[in-house]
């Protein structure tokens, strides 16, 4: 016996995928501005998120096509993004926190404060020239696109 519901749900859910999609073409392109204002070009180190920006835009490609076998190629190159994402938001962390002892702020205490405080400094770029939150985007958009391709639209059988 089906659910009394079932018959509404599959609208919903499409509806849902399509505004995933919105949402992750949405952070593809803001991710692009926000690279390209910043000139975050220089070296191969700061190529990884363009190449994952064409990782996404190729996944989301494949997801607007007609419907076919793709979902789990669309799940793994958004998974490699996720990857990449963590990558960026580690390495930004990081940048900045070898940044706080050449703040002018810090620079006589830098080593003497507590492991925790240098960190959240790092994080809230307090210290240091890397924006945390730009790789992390670029991670939430490729979740949205995971997520897309879990929102199928079909009736699923249900029991009573």
């Amino acid at each position: 016996m089906s659910h009394p519901l079932e018959p509404e749900r599959a609208p919903v859910m499409i509806l849902v995928r399509r505004c995933l999609i919105a949402l992750t073409v949405i952070g593809i392109l803001a991710t692009a501005f926000e690279l390209a204002s910043e000139r975050h070009w220089n070296g191969l180190e700061q190529l990884v998120p363009w190449l994952a920006l064409a990782v996404l835009v190729l996944a989301t490609t494949l997801f607007l096509l007609p419907p076919g076998r793709r979902t789990v190629i669309i799940q793994v190159l958004a998974v490699v993004v996720l990857g990449a994402s963590l990558y960026g938001v580690v390495d930004h962390v990081l940048a900045n926190f070898h940044a706080g002892e050449l703040d002018q702020r810090f620079a006589d205490t830098w080593d003497s404060l507590p492991l925790v405080e240098r960190g959240w400094y790092a994080v809230t770029k307090t210290v240091g020239p890397a924006p945390t939150l730009a790789p992390g985007v670029l991670g939430q958009t490729a979740l949205l696109l995971l997520l897309a391709t879990m929102c199928t639209g079909r009736r699923v059988p249900t029991t009573a």
